[in-house]
């Protein structure tokens, strides 16, 4: 680099950090690999399972957060974290077989399994800044993850409110809102995102990845059925339609 163009970068950087304490030069040159985006590698995951695996920042975030609603009885316990993209490709094909074993067609097999699962290479889940969240001190029912635990008389509402009026304070933003417009994914109340990792991702994973030609390469099953206006509607609802906020 040529010292001139030191020289301006080292000033822009200056300025940044003296208007906008919380900049870093990080944030001024983030770049996220391929591997990074799809779930197959990145030397930020720091944990040792899947509900511990997480972006070493979004835990540290975590952290200070359950540590907050510790004081108001809630003890948050993390059922899903980082996942992989081998992990999520189990998860996929398991459903494709099974569906289609059952008798449906290899599309509507998808169109079934992507009300709730993401296609591999394409989950919130892979960059280790998204987690499904519960509250351990409640009584747990057989499947956790339902809406209903979380509204009315459901265990995890007490949790849900708490979430509601402090996630933001931590940086944490729900996911698949209960919006009547929002396509997509189906609600999930337990669902949050570390805004200041998972915005830049988004951002370089629209930027970087050709899901179609991703998907075709990672030969993940089924994946000759994703036609040019499947991909393109699955991009618009299921990984765009998601709370403004995280964008």
């Amino acid at each position: 680099m040529k010292r001139n163009e030191f020289i301006k970068i080292s000033g822009l950087v200056g300025i940044s950090l003296a208007v906008f304490p919380n900049f870093s030069f990080t944030n001024f040159s983030e770049q996220f690999t391929r591997n990074q985006l799809i779930g197959k590698g990145n030397p930020d995951i720091v944990g040792d399972s899947y509900t511990s695996k997480m972006h070493k920042t979004a835990k540290e975030a975590f952290n200070r957060m359950k540590a907050a609603a510790a004081k108001e009885n809630i003890n948050m316990e993390v059922v899903s974290a980082y996942r992989s993209f081998q992990r999520q490709k189990e998860i996929f094909e398991g459903k494709y077989k099974k569906f289609t074993s059952e008798g449906l067609s290899p599309e509507k097999a998808i169109e079934k399994i992507i009300e709730y699962s993401t296609i591999p290479g394409t989950s919130r889940h892979h960059w280790g800044t998204d987690l499904d969240i519960i509250d351990a001190n409640a009584p747990r029912p057989a499947n956790v993850l339902m809406p209903e635990n979380f509204h009315g008389t459901g265990p995890y509402c007490k949790l849900k409110m708490w979430l509601n009026e402090n996630a933001s304070k931590f940086d944490f933003h729900e996911v698949y809102t209960d919006n009547g417009n929002r396509k997509g994914f189906k609600y999930e109340p337990w669902h949050f995102s570390y805004a200041p990792i998972s915005i830049p991702m988004l951002k370089e994973y629209k930027e970087k990845i050709d899901i179609k030609k991703m998907l075709s390469e990672e030969k993940i099953l089924g994946s000759e059925h994703f036609s040019e206006a499947f991909v393109s509607k699955y991009v618009k609802e299921n990984i765009l339609d998601i709370n403004p906020k995280l964008f």
